[in-house]
Parts: C-alpha cells; structure tokens; sequence
C-alpha cells in the first residue's frame, strides 16, 4: 500500500469530520458517560479492526477513548486509515 501524499491526506481529512492529522497519524477522541461506554466502543472498534486487519493504537482514559491509525508497515498514512476511519464512524455514530 502507498504512502498518501499531502494533497490526498487534506482531501481524506476533509470527508472523514472529527479526524485530525498528528504527525504520521490521525486521531480522533471519543468520549462516552462512564468507562463502561468507553470499552463497549473499544471492544467494537476491535471487532471491526480484526475484519479489517488494520489495527488502530488505542489509549483510554476513563470515558475518552483516543484512536490513532497510520499503516505501521507503509510508515505512514494510506487509504486504509481513512477506510478504517469511517467505517469506525459509520458503526458508532
């Protein structure tokens, strides 16, 4: 998979809302009534990372839950992330 250059990572921003880039990465924080929202959302996101075999970095903190995605194998951003991205968006909004 080929790395995005810039110009096709502002074009993906702009049609995947809440995303934002971070260095090599986009993020995006989630944020839920209690901890036991946040894993519920958590363990979702990993079923749809297990079908996807794209996995995202995953930090939580109580009720926020912050997803990054980047193609570890490609060092850096690919189609992938932003595939990733919205179908995570799509499952829980």
């Amino acid at each position: 998979m080929s790395l995005l250059g810039e110009g096709e990572i502002a074009a993906e921003l702009a049609t995947t809302p809440g995303w934002t880039r971070s260095g090599t990465a986009i993020e995006k924080t989630y944020r839920f009534t209690d901890f036991k929202g946040a894993m519920l959302f958590v363990n979702g996101v990993a079923a749809l990372a297990e079908r996807a075999s794209h996995h995202p970095d995953i930090a939580v903190r109580y009720s926020a839950v912050t997803l990054s995605l980047w193609t570890h194998a490609a060092g850096g951003l690919t189609a992938r992330d932003f595939a990733l991205a919205r179908r995570i968006d799509a499952a829980f909004s």
